[in-house]
């Protein structure tokens, strides 16, 4: 073991990066080894131990703490540890394994001050502490460790965010998304922090990190500096990736960082979240007086950026005064744990609240309705709503998680000792590495179902299609949920997508923090003319708020009236839930916290009866965890028996609305190259040729391919290379059912398994330096191939285009969409599952 070990650690050290964190077997081999340490190796093999295992719940975890544990106990013996130095490493595993041996020890002779010093300073402790309260009526050391809990100790004993910080600016000019932080091609490595964090901005510019570290040489910090900072979907891979190189090491968990200052004239709402989460401190305000190399004062308390001379730079105002709190604790996520704990533990001592900590922000209450997300959370809540800029925890009902997140997701919930999930429903797909997948994929493939079913969760099978089309299929009406991917976007209910370290914290406890964003309402009226689809519909919001001046394309000085807030949607009702996905979907364009739309109960309640035939057909075919889809069966039934469904207050207040009357859209409109903002009608673009169409992703649902088959059949092999990939292998199977990749297949069309395929560009892409139209999600720079220029439409035009190789001018347009006309009832039908068939 050891031998292996050290030539992997001189393989990671070539390329810079620390050896990977011991997994159980070589933990096991590393206590054999420590019961008689061979000569001179005794410092190394003890290192190991100290720094080199995950805390938590992790295999290699139980292995350390039960060796530990043995010493304390003096069932085993070790040259190298006393016994009570083995319960102070146990004190430094976070919570999990450890802290049921370091109760048992509270009652030793001689070890249970050592222990209650240990337990005292830890704040995951679930399985332990109706254990502490009982023997804190008796055991001197078990009082001492709950009025530690009651005192705060775990935060007194931190340091505080100081009056200033002195950093050196490392600047990124105009939008630097999720994407350049945490490559999609790089995805496979994404739980592998430091490796991952290599390909960090090398698309932006290969000479980045070399500078980071040599700003690093001046002696401060380094802060990051953007204008636009943190949009799209990889979060936590990003964090992590930024933090590697910004932040701070955290005392006994390898390979992990914390800490950093991220300073941007916009941050993108989950990703300013996530940074939250990780102890970050991030600061939205005016970077264009900030450049590389400048060294920098931040006085958080103050809200200034001052230069070495005392100039101030720029002004600002934290989101909240918690922020202070955070950082303190390490991040958001502890400081919630902790805070519950001492809450707890005050409680239990018959104590007063603690004022240890600021006050978490509650918004007056203006005397108006509610708007039907604040109806919604409030609810998950015990509330009949929730004011804009209330601090609060809704109820988790679903969570979903996908596989470029879902490994960094389960390292999370071991670090939050989650053996059980909270959350009535947690689900995990494997859609964005079923197509092409590499042996790391495979293996994942084969190790994280069990991971999450042993926890009460369900597993989706490589093949069975996108996260966000099945996940719909599980919700409830009216409930709160969130997912690992920006377009976790809930067509009912509503959900707040999130980072991997939030979503684990949601699974793991039943809730979410959340500060409640204003909501902005786009209301639709009138008919649209026959040939514009709800694609076009979908690209018409960012143009209304580019003409009403609320949305800027340009990065600098960058409007936005979405961004951090709510999309809430009325005037559609009559779409089916599968429609109306592509709309709420969208929402993670806008840079929106979320969004709602209003639907008409007999949409809802047809929508539920097929999901519930979808979920009784998953547990006939073995799926599991079957105690969760029957208990999701059984709640959706009790909805169907009495239907019902919010609506918001007609006296509802918005930070905005916007009015879009459908009869005004009077051709298609796409996103342009490379910006899902920079929204134009066709007629600006017709001629564009075009190389390759993409006609796929969570945007889309079947109706999209039968229109395509439909447009696509009788002309043979289309000029451009055409890509098609079901959402789901409900749709697949449709689709062969009713003989349509005869004609798909006949036009020349990559049939692909159901899945992401193109969509996030980690497996499959298109040639380098090609235009494409797509039917996906987003369209940033690189994401989908190199150097590829990208615009996004509806399935409609894209196949129009298809057949044309470039794009058509309106008139085409429209009559090519002939072909669909007096057919739309039948080409645009959703599956019902609950109908019977062979």
């Amino acid at each position: 073991m050891l031998t292996a070990y050290r030539q992997s650690e001189a393989q990671r050290q070539e390329m810079g990066i620390p050896p990977k964190p011991l997994t159980d077997a070589q933990v096991t081999a590393l206590c054999e080894l420590l019961a008689d340490p061979p000569a001179g190796q005794e410092q190394e093999l003890l290192d190991l131990l100290t720094h080199r295992v995950p805390p938590g719940v992790d295999p290699a975890a139980k292995v350390k703490a039960e060796f530990l544990a043995a010493i304390a106990k003096g069932e085993a013996t070790c040259p190298l540890i006393a016994p009570k130095e083995a319960v102070a490493l146990l004190g430094t595993m976070g919570g999990g394994y450890n802290t049921g041996a370091l109760f048992d020890l509270l009652a030793h002779p001689e070890l249970g001050t050592p222990a209650a010093d240990a337990l005292a300073r830890l704040v995951i402790v679930p399985d332990v502490f109706d254990k502490v309260v009982e023997a804190a009526k008796n055991l001197p050391a078990a009082e001492k460790v709950l009025s530690a809990w009651a005192d705060g100790l775990w935060f007194t004993e931190k340091k505080a965010l100081p009056d200033a910080l002195t950093v050196t600016v490392f600047k990124v000019d105009g939008e630097c998304n999720t994407d350049d932080f945490s490559p999609a091609g790089e995805a496979w490595s994404r739980p592998d922090i430091p490796l991952h964090a290599l390909s960090m901005l090398t698309s932006r510019d290969e000479n980045a990190l070399a500078t980071i570290e040599e700003l690093k040489a001046k002696g401060h910090p380094v802060a990051f500096v953007g204008d636009v900072v943190g949009t799209g979907s990889s979060r936590k891979s990003a964090t992590n990736s930024l933090l590697w190189h910004i932040g701070d090491e955290i005392p006994f968990v390898p390979n992990k960082r914390a800490g950093g200052v991220v300073l941007g004239g916009k941050i993108a709402p989950i990703f300013f979240n996530t940074l939250e989460d990780a102890g970050a401190l991030p600061v939205e305000c005016d970077v264009t007086a900030l450049s590389t190399g400048q060294v920098v004062t931040i006085r958080p308390y103050e809200g200034t950026v001052t230069d070495e001379a005392g100039t101030v730079l720029s002004r600002f105002a934290l989101k909240t005064e918690v922020l202070f709190d955070e950082v303190q604790a390490g991040g958001r996520i502890p400081l919630i744990i902790g805070r519950n704990l001492t809450a707890m533990a005050r409680k239990a001592k018959g104590l007063e609240e603690s004022d240890l900590f600021r006050a978490t922000p509650v918004a007056a209450d203006t005397g108006k309705g509610f708007t039907l997300a604040q109806k919604i959370v409030g609810r998950a809540c015990g509330m009949d709503g929730v004011r804009p800029g209330t601090y609060c925890e809704p109820k988790m009902t679903t969570v979903g998680s996908q596989d470029t997140t879902g490994p960094m997701t389960r390292d999370e919930l071991t670090e939050l000792a989650c053996l059980s999930f909270a959350s009535d429903l947690v689900m995990q797909s494997f859609c964005h590495t079923a197509a092409y997948p590499r042996p790391v994929d495979i293996a994942m493939h084969d190790t994280l179902p069990g991971f999450m079913t042993s926890r009460g969760g369900v597993a989706l099978k490589p093949g069975d299609g996108v996260i966000h089309s099945f996940l719909n299929r599980m919700i409830l009406p009216d409930t709160v949920g969130t997912g690992g991917d920006s377009h976790t976007r809930f067509p009912m209910g509503i959900s707040f997508p999130a980072g991997s370290g939030l979503v684990a914290f949601a699974a793991a406890m039943g809730r979410m923090p959340l500060d409640m964003p204003e909501s902005v309402l786009v209301r639709f009226t009138g008919t649209p003319k026959p040939g514009i689809t709800l694609r076009d519909i979908v690209n018409a919001i960012p143009l209304a708020a580019i003409e009403k001046g609320l949305l800027t394309v340009a990065k600098e000085g960058k409007k936005n009236i979405f961004s951090g807030r709510i999309l809430e949607i009325e005037g559609l009702s009559h779409l089916s839930v599968d429609e109306a996905f592509e709309l709420t979907d969208a929402s993670a364009e806008r840079s929106a916290a979320a969004a709602t739309i209003r639907l008409s109960e007999a949409q809802v309640s047809r929508y539920l009866k097929s999901n519930v035939a979808l979920l009784k057909s998953m547990v006939a075919q073995g799926y599991e965890a079957k105690e969760t889809l029957t208990a999701r069966i059984k709640a959706m039934e009790a909805w169907l028996n009495a239907p019902s469904l919010l609506t918001a207050d007609t006296d509802a207040e918005y930070a905005e609305v916007i009015e879009i009357d459908l009869a005004t859209l009077t051709e298609p409109i796409l996103a342009c190259p490379n910006d899902p903002d920079d929204v134009k009608r066709l007629s600006e673009v017709t001629g564009t040729p075009i190389d390759e169409v993409f006609i796929g992703s969570c945007m889309t649902h079947i109706g999209h391919f039968r229109a395509a088959a439909a447009l696509l059949e009788g002309d043979g092999e289309v000029p451009v290379r055409l890509w098609m990939t079901p959402p789901t292998v409900m749709d697949k199977d449709q689709l062969r059912r009713e003989g349509l990749y005869n004609p798909l297949c006949r036009a020349g069309a990559r049939m692909e398994i159901p899945g992401c395929s193109l969509c996030m560009g980690n497996q499959a892409r298109v040639a380098p330096n090609t235009t494409v139209l797509s039917t996906s999600t987003r369209n940033f720079p690189n994401r989908i191939g190199d150097g590829a220029n990208v615009f996004l439409g509806s399935a409609e035009l894209a196949a129009v285009t298809a057949r044309l190789g470039k794009l058509p001018d309106p008139a085409t347009y429209f009559t090519e969409m002939e072909a669909l006309a007096g057919r739309e009832n039948e080409i645009y039908r959703f599956i019902d599952l609950s109908e019977d068939k062979e």
